[in-house]
C-alpha cells in the first residue's frame, strides 16, 4: 500500500509556479526537509546544506537577486520609469512567493568527489519535493543566472570559491497545479545490452 502511494506522489508532483500567500509551518518544513535528508549519500557525507528566506528575510534575498541581475546585465542599472518599473515588478513577483530556500554545498577539489556531492544534494532536492508534495505543498526547483554571480553569492553570506549553489527552490501552497503532460516513453530511452 505504501509503495502504491509513493508511485502516484511521483507521476503526482508537479512543479508550481503560482503560490498562495499562506506560509508553510516551519514545523512542516522541517519535516520536508528531513524526508529529502534520506537522499543516497556517497560515505554518508550528507553535503547538503539550505539557506530559507521567509518572512523580513525575503528582502534581503530578493535585493541580491536584483543587484546580480543588473551586474550580468539582465536587468538596466539606469533610473528610466522602465526599468524601475521591471524591477518593481520583479521584486514584488519574488515577495510574493512564501518561501525561497538557496540549496547549496561544499565544493570537493577532487572532480569526482564533487559530482558524487552534487548528485546527493539533486537527490535530496527530489526526496523534498515529493516529501513537500504529500503535505500539500508546491515547489519549483530554480537554475537561475544568479546562482553563477560569486558577488551574489557573498551578498548571502556563501563564498562562491569554497560554495556551491546547487539550486534555489520557490516553496509554498499551489495556487495552480498544471495538468499531467505525460512523458517520453521509456522505451525510446532505454536501451538493454543482455550480451
Amino acid at each position: 500500500m505504501i509503495i502504491i502511494d509513493i508511485l502516484k506522489t511521483i507521476k503526482a508532483r508537479r512543479s508550481i509556479h503560482t503560490f498562495k500567500e499562506q506560509e508553510v509551518d516551519a514545523a512542516i518544513l522541517k519535516e520536508i526537509f528531513t524526508y529529502g535528508s534520506y537522499a543516497p549519500t556517497h560515505y554518508m557525507k550528507e553535503p547538503w546544506n539550505i539557506k530559507m528566506y521567509q518572512e523580513e528575510g525575503k528582502h534581503k534575498f530578493v535585493d541580491a537577486i536584483i543587484s546580480s541581475y543588473q551586474r550580468i546585465g539582465m536587468i538596466k542599472t539606469d533610473e528610466s520609469p522602465k526599468t524601475l518599473k521591471m524591477i518593481d515588478s520583479m521584486k514584488s513577483f519574488l515577495l510574493e512567493i512564501p518561501h525561497h530556500a538557496v540549496i547549496y554545498f561544499e565544493k570537493d577539489d577532487n572532480p569526482v568527489r564533487y559530482e558524487e556531492d552534487y548528485a546527493s544534494v539533486s537527490a535530496f532536492i527530489q526526496n523534498a519535493q515529493l516529501a513537500a508534495w504529500e503535505y500539500g505543498v508546491g515547489m519549483l526547483w530554480t537554475i537561475t543566472p544568479y546562482m553563477h554571480d560569486p558577488e551574489f553569492a557573498s551578498d548571502i553570506g556563501l563564498n562562491h570559491d569554497t560554495m556551491k549553489i546547487a539550486a534555489v527552490m520557490q516553496i509554498g501552497y499551489p495556487k495552480k497545479v498544471s495538468h499531467d503532460k505525460g512523458r517520453t516513453a521509456i522505451e525510446e530511452k532505454l536501451e538493454i545490452i543482455a550480451k
